[in-house]
């Protein structure tokens, strides 16, 4: 088991606590909070040990797990880095771009591996349908969360539609080419809800829509390539594909045939994947330790998760632009 070591006990630190207490793959020595009063409470309350002194806890672990507001990512991260932890950091990887390759920089110095929380990467419904993905050419996402005053301090485009740049820089093979965004201030000081149309060059479009104002959750994305249309609810942890192939000369009563312009008869055939449930926190938490454990490449890289920092910053840049010519 690796001793792990815990930064930033606020509502997501808290469940990363109780799933490295749980975790098979992981000792938890305690936690460091920058509230105090916090971090005595949540010691009487659960019995994690709680350090209040951040260099005293890194001199006891093997593994750092991050979870800071991300203005402190880098400091706490960079201070990992140089001690010879290993570190797990929640998304965005840091606050800016010039932060996230000094983590990359420092990290391939000192021979530590590093890993980014997007989650999303290991939701038991996206995983069910990763063999099915091949070069998607259009790509249409919706995340949308219902209001929560406590996420606005944060853009939307970092909390949220963050996790689906991932998604889309994960499955398609070809450099950006072009980015439209756009977005709307309605109840905070910044966008709360957005959308961000990238162009690749290979021809694959991913449109992507983000909001925390609306009266229901949803995370859904649909994705089609040829021969396919896969549809993935991330929320309901479900999935459908759907697929066509030259139609038999002999259909069967129930098969599903239609017919193009050209007289071409396709075949039109229904799958629901296997979905094996998972907690997709602690799968992420306990992959980090197996890459350890057996010296591989880590499931979300510390490069992949500045690529989807740098693609969100040029999104809200883009945003802030437009509503500054608004004004």
């Amino acid at each position: 088991m690796l001793k792990a070591g815990l930064a930033g006990a606020g509502h997501l630190g808290k469940i990363h606590l109780k799933l490295l207490q749980q975790s098979s793959k992981y000792e938890l020595v305690g936690f460091y909070d920058t509230d105090t009063e916090n971090g005595k409470r949540l010691e009487a309350e659960f019995g994690y040990q709680f350090f209040d002194d951040f260099d005293d806890l890194l001199s006891k672990i093997e593994v750092l797990d991050v979870v800071t507001p991300t203005f402190a990512h880098f400091e706490y991260a960079k201070k990992a880095i140089i001690n010879g932890k290993h570190f797990f950091i929640e998304k965005p990887i840091t606050a800016s771009w010039e932060e996230a390759e000094q983590i990359i920089r420092l990290s391939k110095k000192y021979g530590v591996k590093g890993q980014v929380g997007h989650v999303e990467r290991f939701n038991p419904a996206f995983i069910a349908c990763l063999p099915y993905i091949h070069n998607p050419m259009f790509l249409e996402i919706h995340r949308l969360a219902e209001f929560n005053p406590r996420g606005t301090d944060v853009p939307v485009v970092l909390d949220l539609m963050i996790h689906d740049l991932d998604i889309v820089l994960s499955l398609v093979p070809s450099k950006i080419k072009k980015i439209h965004a756009s977005g709307v201030a309605v109840v905070s000081r910044t966008p709360d809800i957005a959308n961000a149309r990238i162009e690749f060059e290979n021809g694959c479009v991913a449109n992507v829509t983000t909001s925390r104002i609306s009266m229901k959750n949803m995370r859904k994305s649909r994705f089609f390539q040829k021969d396919a249309y896969i549809s993935i609810d991330f929320l309901a942890k479900k999935a459908e594909i759907i697929r066509m192939k030259d139609a038999p000369e002999n259909p069967q009563p129930f098969d599903m045939i239609i017919e193009n312009g050209n007289g071409g008869k396709k075949q039109i055939l229904f799958q629901y994947p296997e979905i094996k449930e998972n907690n997709a926190i602690l799968a992420e938490l306990e992959s980090l330790a197996d890459s350890i454990e057996n010296n591989t490449s880590v499931k979300v890289s510390l490069e992949q998760g500045a690529e989807a920092l740098q693609v969100a910053l040029e999104v809200m840049n883009q945003i802030d632009q437009k509503l500054s010519l608004s004004i």
